[in-house]
């Protein structure tokens, strides 16, 4: 069985954010965390309340199931861009520089490798 988790409109490039996801896509749902914990980037942060967000879909998706006993892995994890905020800012001889604040979409699906019981 397979749950999903989403955030939308992380204030944070979706480059930036590729480097952490690539990173835990495949990975068992403990590894991913531990990676998580110790990667030193603001995206780390949010992926990994991304991956508990998703472990808990899973959890209330397989009712009594406790997740330990199923070994979850992060089935697909990727970064699409989201919109973005243009803002200027002033630049010499009267001219205006645009400032691009961009933000992503993360999607993260886990799943069980352990057959769940009917």
């Amino acid at each position: 069985m397979e749950a999903l988790a989403k955030l939308r409109n992380c204030p944070m490039s979706a480059r930036k954010m590729r480097l952490v996801v690539d990173n835990i896509r495949g990975k068992s749902v403990d590894e991913a965390l531990n990676i998580l914990k110790f990667t030193n980037k603001e995206a780390a942060t949010w992926v990994e309340k991304l991956v508990l967000s998703a472990i808990a879909n899973w959890a209330a998706k397989a009712d009594s199931a406790s997740p330990e006993d199923y070994r979850l892995f992060v089935k697909t994890a990727f970064v699409d861009g989201g919109s973005v905020l243009k803002r200027f800012r002033p630049a010499p001889h009267g001219r205006a520089n645009r400032i691009r604040k961009r933000m992503n979409h993360v999607t993260l699906v886990v799943e069980n490798k352990v057959k769940l019981e009917e």
